[in-house]
């Protein structure tokens, strides 16, 4: 199994179904998305190069750009944006790539270096008939009409891709090139083949099963394996995607009313600024069924205000890691709703959880001895299955065995796994290791603090002492000591922050995962309280 033919599947299923749809509201069908991505796999074989990249917003442009690789027979390379000049010119170094940008990207990627970059509107007119463009109102070609008119267009541009296209992938062929998000160390490429896709998509939903009216938000950037993922099974689901190119809470809102969205998938910074913009009204989102999210840990005050706020959605949290194709282990709405009702300390503590492991997917916690960890104790986090991929570009990896996430954390009794952070943030003072967000949950509870990171500082006398980097709310006040006496009175004295510093912002990804290494970096010189 391969994406080109969870495409074709979906094409055969119904050519005419809606099946993605732009931040303008312009939609292609199946079948205008699969002949579109055609003429996308013929300009990229006329441009050259061993790659397909993608820098750029979500849009049409992200799936056509994305089948046409497939269908070109090119690994993806979907690129961050956000990253700086260096960065993204250390990728591309090593990189041979034509480039799918938009225009303030393109002219970037041409200062560094690169020479083969298609500007989105110019690809997607080579890419889309011109009657059925993108902000035409269509939804899209059907298979027969689209194909051959993409395949006139892909002859204007070179040799037509049929030739090429007959041969067959394998399933070992490397579908995506996944750079991480380097919260803790530089960005480096996970390597995905076909059949790790392919696995967790024929393991997670079933073909065709969608209902007509099923529509789902995507708001997460083209560059995060959920950005990927979550196209790929709704497109094999048959549910139309509909991109949000820049989140806002309120434009996450007016596009779930307006598009009548059924589904959809949150980091939880966003969800934190949905919850915040509702300040306690109810959601009135009246199609929406399911929010997911995942990407980052979600402060459990989040979760349980969203609950309350969206009353009639079915929440999961999803545990995932680009390694891994997605999802691993999933917290459903139905352990949502237990634990906020439950009056059970171990029921409640579920909502701090990632639920249970996917079928097909074995979950392991380890000592640093490699011996697996009772129920309870927490050690490393080992996963295998036939999603897991744990390969690097350059050879690394990929053992096709047990992968080491580096996140730490621990089973319950009942098979429940509550992620603690990376390997990397533990904190280990006076030969104690101790886990950040512990005290951060505490911090959390602080009716003055909006946010708070933990991280351990070099100290000659411990080792590592606790600094906690704190976020006050609008308005609020709090004296270091105050929140340092809230947490040593919940959590034992070994785990009270050395010192905690009041700054102005906490530095995120846009995935929403905390930049503790940069956290660390700025509060290397705080003094001892």
């Amino acid at each position: 199994m391969d994406l080109e033919l969870l495409l074709t599947m979906a094409v055969s299923a119904d050519e005419r179904r809606p099946a993605v749809t732009g931040p303008g509201g312009e939609t292609l069908t199946t079948g205008g998305l699969d002949a579109a991505a055609s003429a996308a796999a013929a300009l990229v074989r006329r441009v050259g190069g061993a790659q397909v990249a993608f820098c750029a917003t979500n849009g049409l442009a992200f799936p056509i750009a994305l089948f046409g690789a497939v269908k070109a027979r090119r690994p993806f390379v979907p690129l961050n944006y956000r990253l700086a000049d260096s960065q993204l010119g250390q990728i591309l170094a090593g990189l041979d790539v034509t480039v799918v940008a938009d225009c303030e990207q393109g002219a970037r990627l041409r200062a560094l270096g690169v020479e083969r970059v298609l500007e989105v509107p110019e690809f997607l007119a080579a890419t889309v008939p011109a009657d059925r463009a993108p902000g035409s109102g269509s939804a899209g070609p059907s298979a027969e009409g689209a194909a051959a008119e993409g395949s006139g267009r892909a002859g204007a541009a070179g040799e037509g891709a049929t030739a090429e296209a007959g041969a067959l992938i394998d399933p070992d062929d490397v579908a995506l090139l996944l750079y991480t998000s380097g919260t803790t160390a530089a960005p480096k490429a996970a390597v995905l083949r076909h059949r790790h896709l392919a696995a967790y998509v024929i393991g997670t939903v079933e073909f065709a099963s969608a209902g007509p009216e099923e529509a789902a938000l995507l708001s997460v950037p083209p560059y995060h394996i959920a950005g990927v993922m979550n196209l790929v099974s709704n497109l094999y689901l048959g549910r139309r995607v509909v991109y949000l190119d820049a989140f806002s809470a309120e434009g996450w809102l007016d596009t779930v009313r307006r598009e009548r969205i059924t589904h959809a998938m949150v980091v939880p910074t966003m969800l934190a600024r949905i919850v915040a913009a509702l300040d306690g009204r109810p959601a009135d989102v009246p199609t929406l069924r399911t929010l997911s999210y995942g990407g980052a840990k979600m402060p459990t005050t989040v979760i349980e205000a969203a609950l309350e706020l969206f009353p009639d959605v079915a929440f999961a949290n999803a545990y995932g890691l680009t390694e891994t194709s997605s999802t691993i282990a999933v917290l459903g709405p139905e352990d949502h709703r237990a634990a906020l009702s439950s009056h059970d300390p171990a029921v409640r503590a579920r909502l701090g959880s990632v639920g249970t492991p996917l079928p097909g997917v074995e979950i392991e916690i380890r000592a640093e001895d490699g011996t697996p960890c009772p129920p309870g104790v927490t050690g490393d986090i080992y996963v295998r299955g036939e999603q897991v991929a744990g390969e690097y570009l350059g050879g690394e990896g990929g053992t096709g065995g047990w992968f080491a996430t580096r996140d730490r954390g621990y089973l319950d009794a009942e098979g429940y796994l509550y992620v603690e952070g990376r390997a990397d943030d533990t904190i280990i003072r006076g030969g104690e290791n101790i886990a950040p967000a512990e005290i951060e949950e505490v911090l959390l509870r602080h009716e003055a603090v909006a946010d708070c990171a933990v991280v351990g500082i070099e100290d000659e006398e411990w080792g590592q002492r606790i600094v906690a980097a704190v976020v006050l709310a609008p308005g609020a006040g709090a004296d270091p000591e105050e929140l340092r006496a809230f947490v040593r009175g919940q959590l034992r004295g070994s785990k009270t922050p050395d010192s905690v510093v009041v700054v102005d912002e906490l530095p995120y990804t846009d995935t929403g995962k905390l930049l503790r290494r940069v956290v660390r970096q700025q509060l290397a010189g705080t003094a001892r309280r």
